[in-house]
Order: structure tokens, then C-alpha cells, then sequence
């Protein structure tokens, strides 16, 4: 049992780039590295003094006035990137566990094949959430829930289950 311990505490502390788009009604990508162990609410504080700089309204914002989105799913402060990669989360339109880009597949094919690649995820302001969430593509967000079974999917045009993977 130690050893598992040492193995995960490990695994937590290992490096990790994330791609993301600060989003105020249009994507301004960046990537910052962090340790798997990190939770979303130390992400968004590391993300908001990062660009803070480039973006006036953030300088007197604080990491909770910030929400996380990944493969539309609001990801609470709570959890880590290391949850989501170890319980291989899974989102509406692809893997909540991988946080390389690609090209979002939604533009050039049909959303409900996804492809086994992910989108950067989308950091906004909480207030723009609440103004804007009526409106594409806020209104396809929801708060993750991991006990949310994402079932089937399609990868490539084959389907596959999500369990099984």
C-alpha cells in the first residue's frame, strides 16, 4: 500500500502542459505548465497571473470569479488534473483527460464523432458565463459530474464503448 501511495504521489507531482483559451467572446489560446497534482482552482489563479497582463479585467479578478471548460463541461475548483487523467473523465465531446490540441471538430466535421484527440479547454470570467448563458456556445455548458455515465462514443467511425477504454 505504501508503494501505491509513493506511486500516485508521484504521478501527481509529474509535469504537465496545458493548452487552454482565456475566452471573452473569442479564444485567445496560451499553454502553461503544471504538476498533475494541481487542483482547477490553482490552475485558474496560475492562469490569471499569467495573462494578467494582457488582459486588464483580470487583474482584479480572483481565480474563483474564473471558470474551467473542458469538452463543455464545467470542471468544479475541487478537482485536479490528476482526477481527471486517472478516472479517464470524459466529456460531451471528447476526453476530459487530455490537454494537447487539436483542431476543434465541431468546425470541420460532425460533433458526434469524436475523434480520440481534445480541445484546448476555455477559462472565462464568471459574470461573462452568466450574462452570455443562453447563447452558443455557453448555453451547451454544464457542470461535470464524474457519477455521469458519457456512454457510447465514435472514434474515427468505429464504436467504441467509453468503458471499454
Amino acid at each position: 500500500k505504501k508503494e501505491w501511495v509513493e506511486t500516485q504521489q508521484k504521478m501527481k507531482e509529474e509535469k504537465l502542459e496545458v493548452t487552454y483559451s482565456y475566452w471573452d467572446g473569442s479564444g485567445h489560446r496560451r499553454s502553461i505548465q503544471i504538476s498533475k497534482g494541481t487542483s482547477i482552482g490553482k490552475f485558474l489563479e496560475a492562469v490569471r497571473v499569467n495573462i494578467s497582463s494582457d488582459f486588464h479585467e483580470l487583474r482584479t479578478a480572483s481565480s474563483d470569479g474564473l471558470l474551467y471548460i473542458k469538452e463543455d463541461l464545467i470542471i468544479p475548483h475541487q478537482y485536479t488534473f490528476y482526477d481527471l487523467i486517472a478516472s479517464k473523465a470524459r466529456g460531451k465531446s471528447g476526453p476530459l483527460f487530455h490537454f494537447d490540441v487539436h483542431d476543434d471538430v465541431r468546425l470541420t466535421n460532425d460533433s458526434r464523432v469524436e475523434k480520440d484527440e481534445s480541445h484546448p479547454g476555455k477559462i472565462v470570467e464568471r459574470h461573462w458565463y452568466e450574462r452570455n448563458k443562453h447563447i452558443f456556445p455557453a448555453s451547451r455548458w454544464e457542470v461535470y459530474d464524474p457519477s455521469v455515465e458519457r456512454g457510447t462514443y465514435t472514434i474515427h467511425g468505429g464504436e467504441v464503448n467509453a468503458a471499454e477504454k
